[in-house]
């Protein structure tokens, strides 16, 4: 037994758990499984050169967000096995920065040339509200709306009709301004050519007060409910009548009424329990290796991306929790648990406890914790759950994956457990803070299986689940394109950095077999897998 986990179980009067590596599903290669077919690298390292991407079924043309060139690179997924950059879309009359695109094939015969594609652009003070352009997929522009302060994520919903975006509204660095947080809906049912403001209408927050909304996270300063909350990822019904928004820093899901533009509700996401068998974590950078534990820690789930699908006629969420924090000049949440006032009796064993190879160094939160008010802490908050978690269409809990991507690090990938994802010889230096940083995902229905691709934004690489049953999905496959041998700088070490996943069905895919997309930011590359089927035979 490590000495850690020992130190844990014996700090929590628990008895120590075995570690075990997360085993596959089928190993006997019945299961889907990833394999990556080509790249196109922009050459922009730690730039952004490649985030969001979006697919285009008419014209096999792949979409992605460029951040650092404020541009949509527009490539040639035609041969997926060398995707090819045919042009560029300049953002620049329209705001600076590019945040999101999306592609809607349902307005091709309404504008009668092609698919519409539709980017999310902030303005230049990322207080002051952006702007939606909207382009065919030969880069020409057919309009452009207002929408609210930094749009983040845009997505367009099933029938086409509505064209959904998620407004953060991140307050200034000195915290001096902070615009409200929202959700424009625009509709686009009648095409964009000639498009105006009047199609879009904002679903925002200024109705609720906190009392409202117990259990969700507000805690910015000065700030109104509206203000606090951060709109970040959007999933859409599949009979486009309702919509689901992330509201990350406030660890919440708001739902939204499309044909009324209104928010229906706001779900607070509650908090999962590391000291709870089966939510082990590693929480420390400086023990020495892998050190799985429990350890008594309550995680945010602080999601990032979302998605939807049905199963049985019942909707489910499917969320990445990634976990963000509040870390501006003018206010951070950020402390180490070394730094913090623990109260005595919730913590007996605090000077073990916060020893720098037991939970010392992990980031948790100054807003929550000190229960009752005398100045110390009686309970520990750290971001995000290190997982991919279901919930009903109400947001309610119906899954979470745990510790298995841990563990199936630590089983994939021991010499390099834990990394970050801009220098190699990183081995465990995310552990304090959110360890693999689940941030991006997508979902795809292949051969009747329901298949979640989870992308880790930190160590890199990929994590294919079954969620064909949401109460118990199943670890099918990991993958990564990262080169731990090469140089990030020199643009050597693969794929880094995965923030944006698209899941092209065999239907819509140019080798009539489903892939996968995804814009990997820190490296600035975009990859193409192809998902192999149970019944193909191994390599």
């Amino acid at each position: 037994m490590n000495p850690n986990l020992s130190l844990a179980t014996t700090l929590l009067g628990l008895s120590a758990i075995p570690f075990l590596s997360a085993p596959r599903a089928d190993d006997s290669g019945g299961a889907p499984r990833i394999e990556p077919l080509g790249t196109y690298a922009s050459g922009l390292f730690a730039a952004g050169g490649a985030e969001i991407v979006a697919h285009d079924a008419r014209s096999q043309r792949l979409f992605v967000v460029n951040a650092q060139a404020n541009s949509v690179d527009v490539l040639d997924v035609s041969a997926p096995a060398t995707p090819t950059r045919l042009f560029s879309i300049d953002l620049a009359p329209f705001g600076n920065g590019a945040n999101s695109v999306a592609v809607s094939a349902h307005l091709a015969d309404r504008d009668r040339r092609s698919s519409t594609v539709a980017v999310a652009v902030e303005a230049a003070d990322r207080q002051a509200p952006g702007r939606v352009a909207f382009f065919d997929v030969d880069g020409r522009a057919l309009a452009s709306v207002e929408v609210g302060a930094l749009p983040d994520m845009l997505v367009f919903s099933p029938d086409g009709r509505w064209l959904l975006v998620a407004n953060e509204g991140e307050p200034s660095d000195d915290y001096s301004v902070d615009p409200v947080g929202s959700v424009s809906v625009i509709d686009v049912s009648r095409g964009v050519r000639g498009l105006t403001q009047d199609a879009v209408r904002t679903a925002g927050f200024e109705a609720f007060t906190p009392a409202d909304l117990p259990g969700v996270r507000l805690f910015g300063p000065g700030a109104s409910v509206a203000q606090d909350l951060e709109p970040e990822y959007l999933t859409i019904s599949r009979d486009s009548r309702q919509a689901w928004v992330t509201l990350q820093e406030n660890n919440a899901i708001a739902r939204i009424d499309l044909r009324r533009a209104r928010v229906i509700d706001v779900v607070a996401l509650g908090t999962k329990d590391h000291a709870v068998a089966g939510n082990e974590l590693d929480p420390s950078d400086r023990d020495g290796g892998i050190h799985l534990g429990s350890w008594p820690v309550r995680g945010f789930y602080l999601p990032d991306a979302i998605a939807s699908y049905r199963v049985a006629g019942r909707t489910f969420l499917v969320t990445a929790n990634e976990g963000d924090a509040r870390d501006y000049d003018g206010f951070s949440e950020e402390e180490r648990v070394k730094d913090l006032a623990l109260d005595p009796t919730a913590f007996p064993a605090a000077a073990s406890l916060q020893a720098d190879a037991n939970l010392g160094r992990l980031r948790v939160t100054n807003t929550a914790g000190d229960v009752d008010g005398d100045g110390d802490f009686d309970e520990l908050y750290s971001f995000g759950a290190r997982s991919f978690s279901i919930w009903s269409s109400e947001g309610e809990l119906v899954y979470d994956s745990g510790d298995t991507l841990e563990r199936v690090l630590a089983a994939e990938l021991p010499e390099h457990f834990n990394s970050t994802n801009d220098a190699n010889g990183s081995f465990d230096s995310r552990s304090d803070d959110k360890g693999p940083e689940p941030e991006g995902l997508a979902i795809g229905r292949v051969q009747g299986r329901w298949l979640l691709f989870l992308g880790l934004e930190r160590i890199g690489g990929v994590a294919l689940f079954d969620i064909s049953a949401p109460h118990a999905p199943r670890f099918l496959d990991y993958v990564s394109t990262r080169n731990f041998a090469g140089s990030p700088a020199a643009g050597t070490a693969g794929d880094l950095g995965p923030e944006g996943l698209a899941f092209i069905a065999a239907e819509d895919s140019p080798t009539g077999e489903p892939l996968l997309a995804v814009g990997n930011e820190v490296s600035g590359t975009t990859t193409l897998f192809r998902v192999v089927l149970g019944d193909e035979d191994e390599d």
